[in-house]
């Protein structure tokens, strides 16, 4: 077992929902996955349930509560289903994300301006049941400031543009979330991380995020782990952190 980083990884198992649900059954299983996870060093689970149920469904979220004895993150569109699941399950946090329902990944973060009276609503709803609330966010800086209105104890922010420029220019690549990040820390906003990050590009940011708490993966750490193996993928993605 790893001890714990500053940083900690939250495993999203999403996709091996998505292997299961490819054939039916219980192959490969989902709630054995989540334990394994936590047995090999993840310091959370995350899921994020889509009204077709095309990867985590319902059924699975409320089998997965009792199993989860790091942190529950559910992730999701704060329609009234969503919400409905999430006050009965009581995670340890929410993640707000602005997909539209057959969107096929997260592809952007919360517009704060145009929905800060909804936002401020859900979250008050959350925070009222005891749920750490936080937002996906992209790095523009007047929305982050937006944000903090809202009530949210968190943001994520949305890397999936930090990754594809990594290649190219990585310190180009990583300014604007370091700034978004020094004004998250700057308001005291929590700050979480996801989409793209991999072995590649995940200890540079770690390394230059300020106030970096959490790095939710699931894409590249499923596909990582058939190549390595997943006790030694996890300890890998760790290693990146530590």
């Amino acid at each position: 077992m790893y001890t714990e980083s500053m940083t900690r990884l939250s495993v999203n198992i999403n996709k091996i929902a998505t292997l299961r649900n490819a054939r039916g059954g219980d192959i490969p299983d989902v709630l054995l996955a989540a334990v394994r996870c936590q047995e090999f060093g993840a310091q959370g689970i995350t899921v994020h349930p889509r009204p077709d149920e095309r990867h985590i469904t319902r059924k699975d979220v409320f089998e997965l509560k009792p199993l989860i004895k790091t942190e529950f993150n559910i992730e999701g569109y704060p329609g009234r289903d969503f919400l409905k699941l999430v006050l009965e399950i009581l995670p340890d946090q929410v993640t707000l994300v602005p997909d539209a329902p057959d969107a096929i990944t997260s592809n952007q973060g919360w517009d704060s301006i145009k929905y800060k009276s909804f936002l401020t609503d859900v979250i008050g709803e959350l925070k009222s049941a005891g749920i750490r609330t936080s937002v996906f966010m992209g790095t523009d800086l007047q929305l982050i400031r937006a944000i903090k209105e809202t009530g949210t104890d968190r943001i994520e922010l949305y890397t999936e543009p930090y990754a594809s420029r990594y290649p190219a220019d990585r310190n180009d690549a990583i300014q604007p979330f370091i700034a978004a990040a020094e004004l998250a820390v700057e308001l005291g906003l929590g700050l979480n991380a996801g989409h793209d990050l991999n072995l590649d590009n995940l200890r540079f940011f770690n390394e230059n995020i300020p106030g970096l708490l959490e790095v939710s993966i699931g894409h590249a750490l499923v596909a990582d782990s058939l190549y390595f193996g997943l006790e030694n993928t996890i300890h890998r993605y760790l290693d990146q952190i530590k």
